[in-house]
């Protein structure tokens, strides 16, 4: 079997139009028939969608903050495709304060632990020569780390691309011209862009943005310089919540990393899907629930209403079942949520917990835990938080302990009523020693 070729997209800074241009490119390649998977660097979920939208296929999660560089390898060849274009996030070497398993979580850690060369994407709609500094700069900054190629963004015009292209061209080869485009602009609210499912014209983006890529780019040349990814090791599985897991899987609720339920499934649990939003209940033979984060504020009042997916959960904790709540989760299987207008909705009761949208502070960031006895796993584990939600009241048995990603104590996280739990951590893998 041939190896997984891959190389990384990255940029300068967030907003520059990565996201938009990798879509492009991965419709645009499967529409040339290359096997195409995507990677996206952590921690993510939205994005992710937006590729599987635009491949066809899941999308890798690639967090090198939270797993070692041979994990990365192994999740990366596991796509099983030919070609695996890997979207960064943030800029090149934006991370987190102090390294954890493979880097600080930077797409530069990333691309040094797959072998895989960068290509840029610049936003040039403010520039012209100085983009020849700012790409030496980046190019130069870390050894071990190739930038192989630039696209350009936002180009004004045939006069504007000379002038970049020739500022560039001594330091690494420009791969591609996109122009200014009002189809390309993509709506976002506060923890990233609107949702890929949310999104009636989700195919006709994609497909507006594989046509300027395609028109645009050397999609022959971007191929060519893809490098094999080295064999790696197998990834710390998290251990499956029960036998039976019911999942929760909708617009609310779509916060749920794939390689857990892939490596929950490979431990021989059965992963059972059921949308709240459609008032479903959780499966009621199902020894364990899940409710994953998402946004439950802006449906509140349809979960507030949905009579038989709370008779459901009411069920599973009267029988014992484990449930587990992240973020999103977590706000639902509280008392009561206060929405951004105020008003408090009635969720589920099953913690003894009150939190506020109206009242927001953003917290975000890597975080070390720790489990408390009763949580759903024994060793340390990594995770992440971004959240804009507030705690007006929790009381009872927190979960966990929790440290940000340089090891300062951070105090107590989560609660636990009897196999109920949950917190605003959302867990990536077993935390690997630093």
């Amino acid at each position: 079997m041939t190896a997984t070729r891959a190389f990384l997209i990255s940029a300068p800074s967030s907003g520059s139009g990565k996201t938009v241009l990798t879509l492009g490119l991965l419709r645009a390649l499967r529409r040339a028939g290359v096997d195409v998977a995507s990677g996206k660097c952590g921690p993510d979920y939205i994005d992710p969608a937006f590729h599987e939208a635009a491949t066809g296929r899941p999308c890798a999660t690639l967090d090198a903050w939270a797993e070692p560089p041979a994990a990365l390898r192994a999740r990366a060849r596991a796509t099983g495709a030919e070609l695996l274009v890997v979207e960064g996030a943030m800029g090149l070497f934006d991370g987190a304060e102090a390294p954890g398993a493979g880097g600080t979580g930077a797409a530069a850690d990333v691309a040094r632990a797959l072998g895989a060369p960068v290509v840029l994407v610049l936003d040039a709609a403010r520039m012209a020569q100085t983009a020849g500094a700012l790409v030496a700069g980046l190019a130069r900054h870390r050894p071990g780390v190739e930038v192989a190629g630039v696209i350009l963004n936002r180009v004004a015009g045939a006069r504007h691309e000379r002038m970049l292209a020739g500022a560039i061209a001594p330091v690494a080869p420009v791969l591609g011209a996109i122009a200014r485009d009002a189809r390309l602009q993509t709506p976002s609210r506060h923890l990233g862009l609107v949702q890929a499912a949310e999104r009636a014209d989700l195919e006709a983006f994609v497909e507006a943005a594989a046509d300027l890529v395609a028109q645009g780019c050397d999609l022959a040349a971007l191929r060519a310089l893809a490098r094999p990814v080295a064999a790696g090791a197998a990834p710390a599985r998290l251990a499956p919540l029960g036998a039976r897991i019911a999942v929760a899987r909708d617009v609310a609720f779509a916060f749920a990393y794939e390689h857990m339920l892939r490596d929950w499934r490979a431990q021989g649990a059965q992963v059972m899907p059921f949308s709240p939003l459609a008032d479903e209940p959780p499966a009621a033979d199902a020894d364990a629930v899940f409710l994953p984060g998402g946004y439950p504020e802006l449906h509140a009042d349809r979960l507030a209403a949905a009579s038989r997916f709370a008779a459901g959960m009411r069920a599973a904790a009267e029988r014992g079942a484990l449930i587990y709540g992240e973020c999103g989760g977590y706000m639902t299987l509280g008392r009561g949520l206060e929405c951004a207008d105020g008003a408090r909705r009635e969720m589920l009761g099953l913690l003894p917990l009150e939190t506020s949208f109206a009242r927001r502070r953003r917290t975000l960031g890597y975080r070390r835990l720790t489990p408390r006895a009763g949580a759903p796993w024994q060793g340390p584990l990594a995770a992440h938080e971004h959240r804009q939600a507030t705690t007006l009241r929790a009381e009872g048995a927190p979960l966990f302990d929790a440290a940000d990603a340089a090891g300062r104590e951070l105090g107590a996280m989560g609660l636990r009523a009897g196999r109920v739990c949950g917190s605003f951590a959302h867990v990536i893998a077993p935390l690997a020693a630093v």
